[in-house]
């Protein structure tokens, strides 16, 4: 996987700065669905692109829960994303099915399912799939991982 910079001078060759939608599939760790993403998305904003939106579907929304634990030795993926969330003030959408399916939830919607507390890292909103349609249609490219 090239590094962050290595990225970062393919972007440069680009005349005009695109804005990407990333898709990310992938849960924090099992995969490097989502630390592919990050490296990608960090890459290009330092190369002068934009993100307009995240939109964390399937097993990626996992990525948005804070009960997710990483080992001592390693980064935690759901951190660094909230990090770059709040550093570039990007859009973040969770599907809000796949969210509910697999516990990641928000203090509204854990009420209305009777849990008795949220999940949901600041910085990410939990919506639906016209989020991503949304995104698809504004943004100049979509890159999905996982």
């Amino acid at each position: 996987m090239p590094t962050p910079t290595a990225l970062a001078e393919l972007f440069k060759k680009t005349a005009d700065p695109m804005n990407f939608a990333l898709l990310i599939l992938g849960p924090p760790y099992s995969t490097q669905a989502a630390a592919s993403a990050l490296r990608f998305a960090r890459a290009t904003l330092a190369s002068g692109h934009g993100i307009y939106r995240l939109f964390f579907y399937h097993d990626g929304v996992h990525n948005a829960s804070s009960l997710v634990s990483a080992a001592q030795d390693e980064i935690s993926l759901p951190q660094q994303w909230q990090a770059l969330i709040e550093q570039h003030k990007i859009d973040s959408v969770v599907c809000i099915a796949a969210a509910t399916r697999r516990g990641v939830l928000n203090e509204q919607e854990a009420k209305r399912q009777g849990k008795t507390g949220g999940n949901l890292i600041d910085g990410h909103e939990l919506s639906g799939l016209g989020q991503l349609v949304d995104a698809a249609t504004n943004a100049d490219r979509v890159i999905t991982f996982g």
